[in-house]
C-alpha cells in the first residue's frame, strides 16, 4: 500500500461522530502505519430542522455534501449510516463497505408517566413522536387510536422533548441508541410484524471513489459480508420500487437453515389504511436479484399506486 493518510467525511452530529469515531478506530486496528483525520461538517438536512423530511426531499439529504468532499479530492471516505445513504450514487463513487449490522429494530422509548405501558397498551389519544414517514405508516396501521407529531432534531433533543413531556413516547432507531450509550431508554423492541424496519437500518455504509482502488482495499477490512449481502438486497428492492429513504417502505432481512435470503418487504399508505406485505427468497449469491423479485411482487399488488399516490401527496419543498 503506498497511502499512508486518509481523510473521512462525517457529519458532524453526535451519533455521526461517534460512528465515524469507530471506523476510525478499526481502520487504525487493522492499518497502524495510517494517518486518519476526520472533517466533520453539517448536511442539509442537519440544518434544516422545523420542516419535516419528507417535504426536503431526500436526495441525498444527509450524504450531498459529504460526497462532494470526495468529487473535489478534499476526503477519501465518508462515513454513513446505510439508512440515509440513496440508493442511487452521484457518479465517479461507490458504497466500498458495509459494516457489521447492529439490532435494526425499531425502538419505543416512553415518557416516565408511561413505563408501565407497551405501544400496545398506550391509551387513545397518546401522541407519538417520529419523523419517518415508514414508522408513522405502519404504526397508523396497526394502531389507528393514537396520534402521530413530527420530531425533528439529534438524539439528545428529541429526547429532551419526550421528557419536557412534548410527547409520550418516540420511535427510534435501536442501533442509534445503543451506540450513544442510551440502550437503556429503550423500553420495547417493536416486533417486526408490526413495524419492518428502514433499508440498512443499523449498518454503516462507507462510501468512496471508484477510481480509488488502494482506499477501496484499506476499508475492505471493515465488511461484514452477511450483513453486505442482506444491505443489498434491501437496496435492490428500495431502488426497484424507486422510492426513497423518506418514502414507507419497510423491510427485514435474514437467512434460513438452508443459507437462502429471505427478504421481507412491505409498502403502506400514509394513512395507514392500507399495508401491502410480502416476501421472497433466493440465493445469496445474488441479493440483488431477490431485491428486485420482492419489488415486482408488491408492485403486482398495488404498491406502485401506494407510492404514486404518495409522491403526490408529500411533495419536496423548492
Amino acid at each position: 500500500m503506498t497511502i499512508s493518510t486518509l481523510r473521512i467525511a462525517s457529519r458532524r452530529s453526535q451519533l455521526a461522530m461517534v460512528q465515524t469515531e469507530w471506523v476510525q478506530a478499526e481502520l487504525l486496528r487493522a492499518h497502524p502505519c495510517l494517518e486518519i483525520s476526520i472533517e466533520a461538517m453539517a448536511t442539509q438536512g442537519d440544518k434544516i430542522l422545523d420542516v419535516a423530511l419528507a417535504k426536503i426531499g431526500d436526495k441525498g439529504l444527509f450524504t450531498k455534501e459529504l460526497e462532494a468532499q470526495m468529487l473535489v479530492n478534499h476526503a477519501d471516505i465518508a462515513v454513513h449510516s446505510l439508512k440515509d445513504l440513496p440508493t442511487n450514487l452521484p457518479a465517479g463513487l461507490m458504497l466500498g463497505c458495509v459494516t457489521e449490522r447492529e439490532d435494526p429494530a425499531d425502538a419505543l422509548v416512553v415518557h416516565s408517566r408511561h413505563l408501565d405501558k407497551s405501544l400496545a397498551s398506550l391509551p387513545e389519544g397518546s401522541v407519538v413522536g417520529t419523523s419517518s414517514l415508514r414508522r408513522l405508516a405502519q404504526l397508523r396501521y396497526h394502531y389507528p387510536h393514537l396520534v402521530f407529531k413530527d420530531v425533528r432534531g439529534n438524539v439528545i433533543t428529541r429526547l429532551e422533548k419526550l421528557d419536557s413531556g412534548d410527547y409520550d413516547c418516540l420511535i427510534l432507531a435501536a442501533a442509534g441508541l445503543g451506540r450513544l450509550g442510551l440502550a437503556d431508554r429503550i423500553h420495547e423492541l417493536i416486533d417486526p410484524s408490526i413495524s419492518l424496519h428502514a433499508v440498512g437500518q443499523g449498518a454503516l455504509g462507507i462510501e468512496c471513489r471508484e477510481a480509488d482502488p488502494e482506499v477501496l482495499a484499506l476499508i475492505k477490512v471493515l465488511e461484514h459480508r452477511p450483513t453486505a449481502l442482506r444491505c443489498l438486497a434491501e437496496r435492490s428492492f428500495l431502488r426497484s420500487l424507486e422510492g426513497g429513504c423518506q418514502v414507507p417502505i419497510g423491510v427485514n432481512s435474514s437467512f434460513d437453515s438452508a443459507d437462502n435470503l429471505v427478504l421481507t418487504g412491505m409498502v403502506a399508505s400514509l394513512d395507514g389504511k392500507r399495508l401491502i406485505r410480502d416476501q421472497v427468497q433466493g440465493s445469496q449469491a445474488d441479493p440483488e436479484a431477490i431485491g428486485i423479485a420482492l419489488a415486482e411482487k408488491l408492485r403486482s399488488q398495488g404498491a406502485g399506486e401506494i407510492l404514486q399516490q404518495i409522491f403526490a401527496d408529500v411533495r419536496p419543498q423548492s
